[in-house]
């Protein structure tokens, strides 16, 4: 890396621009799947109420992150339209096409994907309150500025994504060092991969592993989130300290963060967070291309290769991110440190982090229905039929499934049903969707076990879920175990528009 042009980098932005392209595109896919059934006009939580809401008043609007659904009406077919715009931008980027052209066009390619998603997240609600969303969002406005195949990618760039890499991962490892015990005392990893809100075909096995390797994978957790992260940074040395010795550094920081994020795709389901991690790391692995490192000035408007316009607009966008970036640097030393928050309207420069604590036991909502209008209300009674879902635990004969990066919405807030947020108002309005066996609902579901017609009673009931062990595997041929039986929605009819109990 040398002066404004980062000459060895030019794998880093391919790879940069097509993958966070491909993540755009899974989160427009996942969008136009999901939702309608969940956020559209007739959503369990619909979006035009809250857009309605936000019109209502100045104050109201500046709550509501900026959208363009405030200035065009909300409708599902507009919804679709934006999907399908944003899915075939990011086609484009994958393919490599507007990287092809100047550096305007890939620009604004990127920036309309980050305009576009950010109208969709934030009306989102709880449905889009993950922090991969923001994480999305920044990483689609960088690639705007990484330029195309005409020029080097710009140095000030390159070293903003490596600060985004530092602020995920540092602040990952500061919230757990801060968070439970757990993480302090090694044996977190031997509650993480039973009660994590998603698992994975290889969860099980990942939990049957020895205690002793557990307490490795919180170390090598530790090294790679507290330590690799700032190894990123090496190559400035390249200024003063001849390569490859700091090239091979940064890229070795950015190897043990892409080792653990693997480890991680294979063992769970975290939607594009982990897939996006691998990318963002990419950013710090330099090849020699043989290129001067101060290429010869062709033209007067040209520097180190660099159009002097971009540059003085990638430049623009170094600044306004150091001032953007104090919050974020206040809150990665705070003793109360935010998790996955954002510090301005744009999302930019934000924190991130996540599993603070792991929970010890897992707990699952399991929704059921029936076709008897007085079915016995027994949590053992027969008479009642599971509603199947995709991602999360509910039949014990089923492997998980591999989902990520793609995004099953509705099965991650099943996940926190237990941990205090039982009564929200999606999840009552799902049971009655579920009463009246609407479509849209139903296909968000593996299973209906009723083929569409409408149930009498639905409720749900809480059950603990273990790994069966390899000797209960044999015997049963079941991947999970269930007890603790209590029924914590009791049996509702389209009638019956009273609470849970």
């Amino acid at each position: 890396m040398d002066g404004f042009a980062a000459v060895d980098f030019g794998f880093a932005r391919e790879v940069l621009q097509r993958g966070i392209a491909a993540l755009y595109l899974v989160a427009f896919v996942s969008t136009l799947n999901q939702f309608r059934a969940l956020l559209g006009e007739h959503g369990l939580l619909p979006a035009p109420e809250l857009l309605a809401w936000a019109g209502s008043s100045s104050h109201a609007r500046r709550l509501l992150r900026p959208t363009l659904f405030l200035r065009v009406r909300y409708t599902d077919r507009r919804l679709v339209a934006l999907c399908v715009a944003g899915f075939v931008v990011s086609a484009a980027l994958v393919a490599g096409l507007p990287q092809l052209a100047p550096p305007w066009v890939p620009m604004a390619c990127f920036l309309l994907l980050w305009l576009g998603y950010m109208s969709i997240s934030s009306i989102g609600q709880t449905f889009y309150g993950f922090g991969w969303e923001m994480l999305l969002l920044e990483a689609g406005f960088l690639a705007a500025f990484l330029g195309s195949a005409s020029q080097p990618p710009p140095t000030v760039v390159i070293v903003l994504f490596w600060w985004l890499v530092i602020r995920l991962e540092f602040g990952a490892g500061m919230i757990k060092i801060r968070g439970g015990r757990e993480w302090r005392d090694l044996t977190a990893l031997m509650y993480h991969h039973e009660t994590q809100p998603m698992p994975g075909p290889l969860s099980r096995q990942a939990h049957l592993l020895p205690p002793w390797f557990h307490r490795l994978e919180v170390v090598g957790n530790h090294v790679a989130q507290l330590g690799a992260p700032w190894l990123l940074l090496a190559p400035i040395l390249g200024l003063w300290i001849p390569d490859p010795v700091p090239a091979i550094v940064g890229a070795v920081g950015a190897g043990v963060v892409i080792a653990t994020q693997l480890w991680l795709v294979v063992t769970g389901n975290f939607a594009w967070l982990n897939w996006a991690t691998v990318v963002l790391a990419v950013s710090a692995i330099g090849i020699p291309t043989g290129a001067p490192h101060h290429p010869p000035t062709a033209l007067p408007w040209t520097i180190d290769g660099l159009p002097s316009p971009w540059l003085v607009v990638t430049s623009a966008v170094g600044v306004l991110y150091v001032w953007l970036s104090v919050p974020a640097v206040r809150n990665l030393f705070s003793r109360s440190q935010a998790m996955n928050a954002s510090f301005n309207r744009w999302q930019l420069a934000n924190a991130y982090g996540a599993f603070g604590t792991v929970t010890k036991e897992r707990i699952e909502i399991v929704v059921e229905g029936t076709l008897l209008p007085d079915a016995d209300p027994d949590p053992l009674a027969g008479e009642w039929r599971e509603y199947g879902f995709k991602g999360k635990p509910g039949d014990r004969q089923r492997i998980p499934g591999q989902f990520a990066p793609y995004h099953l919405r509705l099965d991650w807030l099943m996940w926190f049903l237990p941990l205090g947020r039982m009564y929200e108002d999606w999840f009552a309005m799902l049971l009655v969707r579920l009463l009246e066996a609407d479509p849209p609902t139903l296909r968000l579901l593996r299973d209906d076990p009723f083929g569409g017609v409408r149930p009498a009673q639905v409720r749900a009931v809480a059950y603990r879920y273990r790994f069966t062990t390899r000797a209960q595997h044999r015997e049963s041929g079941r991947v999970w175990i269930r007890d603790r039986r209590r029924v914590v929605v009791r049996p509702l009819s389209l009638r019956d528009d009273e609470g849970a109990t």
